[in-house]
């Protein structure tokens, strides 16, 4: 085997040569994963709190998951919507039945910015209206209507010339939606915990306001639970649990986390806007196709036998409490395996370190916010080890600072 260092160069500059260059990558050539452990091409390993964007919810190649991907494999690769079949019924009907119990069909496609942009479409589609808000510090997707309906850092400025149609709120503030909702709006779109702004929540009330106001002015209230769904809060779903006053949405997206790596995204939606949807109003080549459909199935019984559910919720508090041993941390933002660390200072210096020490985390659009989107399966053991190497790499960047 080559020595580690030799192979990051040689894959390195085979990706730099021929791939564009659209992403600041980790010195890592991953080979393989196990749970919440990344192994590169030497067999060091990494404790991942990331996941990869959130993505890794069941931890990486979950048996039950890539048993269910090979045995689909060796059926049928693919075939479009124009025909029925058994695992897709089953996909919908396994998601469905999780779902809250307002949402009762789903469409599919094949990532988070797609099921933002349908999302959007079908509230338009069942309103009659053009607008849509959105919320400063929201991030949708790169796709042309979903960045038009980022207003987040640069991203937006990236989409130029942007979709006519958005209009911006303050996330958590229901006045500043009042002063821009009117007759001409179709929806309202929101992420429930704002995680690449650095990890910022609402208080439950901000949701039911939010409902009521919905509802009064016949406008359709979408939640981006693209990362805060699929189990990541310690539920299913944010929509209808207590942190978010018990509210449903008449549209949820999904992706991420819902094929366990497998490219897959998901719309659930209410009788009513499925009701105003004909055929050809929305189309996709590959959503629906057998290996995703396999790997969403596979991925909640793997949540539902593993009791993953309950183990975030055991963790998280598990976390919280040890957390405390790191007075650097100046406050744990978000829910479940959702988290923002807030330090006094800036992150970035923090995160570089602890990836040195083998231990994978992400920043944020806060400088002073550290993420953490482990897999579900994440043990206390392995939260005693992430302690522990954060107060090693505060000490050291200290010392590093004081030299």
């Amino acid at each position: 085997m080559k020595a580690q260092p030799e192979q990051l160069t040689e894959v390195s500059a085979l990706e730099e040569k021929f791939q564009l260059a659209t992403y600041k990558k980790m010195p890592i050539v991953a080979e393989r994963g196990e749970g919440v452990w990344l192994y590169a091409s030497d067999g060091q390993k990494y404790l991942d709190l990331y996941g990869g964007h959130a993505v890794a919810g069941t931890g990486h190649s979950h048996p039950h998951v890539v048993a269910a991907i090979v045995e689909q494999a060796e059926k049928l690769l693919f075939y479009s919507n124009l025909v029925f079949s058994d695992v897709r019924a089953r996909a919908a009907e396994k998601l469905i039945s999780i779902a809250p119990e307002s949402l009762t069909k789903v469409f599919f496609c094949n990532s988070g910015t797609e099921a933002n942009e349908n999302a959007m479409r079908m509230a338009r589609l069942a309103t009659g209206r053009e607008n849509v808000i959105t919320f400063s510090g929201g991030f949708h997707g790169r796709t042309a209507d979903a960045i038009s309906a980022t207003f987040l850092g640069k991203y937006r400025e990236l989409g130029k010339p942007n979709v006519p149609g958005h209009l911006q709120a303050e996330f958590g503030d229901i006045e500043s939606i009042r002063k821009v909702a009117d007759e001409t709006v179709a929806a309202i779109m929101l992420e429930p915990i704002q995680s690449m702004a650095g990890v910022r929540a609402a208080a439950p009330q901000f949701f039911r306001e939010l409902r009521k106001l919905c509802d009064e002015l016949g406008i359709v209230l979408i939640y981006d639970e693209v990362q805060t769904g699929i189990g990541r809060t310690g539920e299913w779903f944010f929509a209808g649990s207590e942190a978010g006053g018990g509210i449903v949405p008449d549209v949820i997206t999904l992706a991420k986390a819902l094929g366990s790596g497998i490219p897959v995204g998901a719309c659930l939606v209410s009788e009513k806007i499925a009701s105003h949807i004909k055929e050809n109003d929305l189309g996709t080549t590959f959503g629906g196709g057998m290996i995703a459909m396999g790997a969403i199935t596979a991925t909640l019984e793997a949540i539902e036998n593993d009791s993953m559910l309950e183990n975030v919720k055991e963790v998280e508090a598990y976390f919280r409490s040890r957390i405390t041993d790191v007075p650097e941390v100046t406050e744990v933002r978000g829910l479940g395996f959702l988290l923002g660390l807030e330090f006094a200072e800036k992150a970035a210096p923090i995160h570089k370190l602890l990836l040195e020490r083998k231990v994978i985390t992400g920043t944020s659009s806060d400088p002073q916010v550290l993420r953490l989107l482990p897999p579900l399966c994440l043990k206390p053991a392995e939260i005693d080890l992430f302690v522990d190497e954060l107060k090693t790499v505060i000490v050291n960047l200290h010392a590093q600072r004081e030299a």
